[in-house]
């Protein structure tokens, strides 16, 4: 495996090995955009259960991440986190390509 465009805080590569300890079949995780939101791009994530060989695979501090190849160039230089606010856990996502948000922060452009 070779290295990612994008990072991991401690606290979310931890976060994501156990969560994938509790999914079944899941090789790795994956991470990609898919177009929605007034902006018109989101971050995807969920288990990698196939492997397919368009995708790419990477080493980020002892978890195996998949990114489709068309997908790579929206998440170069990423740096993903886990952090709890008040009662709220999620991802926080720390992209140098996004150029717009929308208001609700649920959609980018780049």
């Amino acid at each position: 495996m070779e290295l990612l465009p994008v990072t991991l805080t401690s606290r979310a590569a931890a976060h994501i090995k156990r969560y994938l300890s509790t999914q079944q079949n899941a090789q790795g995780l994956r991470l990609g955009v898919k177009t929605t939101g007034c902006s018109g791009l989101s971050y995807t994530v969920a288990p990698a259960t196939e492997i397919s060989p368009t995708d790419r695979e990477f080493d980020c501090d002892g978890v195996k991440i998949v990114v489709a190849t068309e997908h790579l160039p929206f998440l170069a230089g990423m740096e993903i986190d886990y952090v709890r606010e008040g009662l709220n856990e999620s991802f926080k996502f720390s992209n140098p390509n996004v150029k717009a948000t929308c208001g609700c922060g649920e959609s980018f452009t780049v």
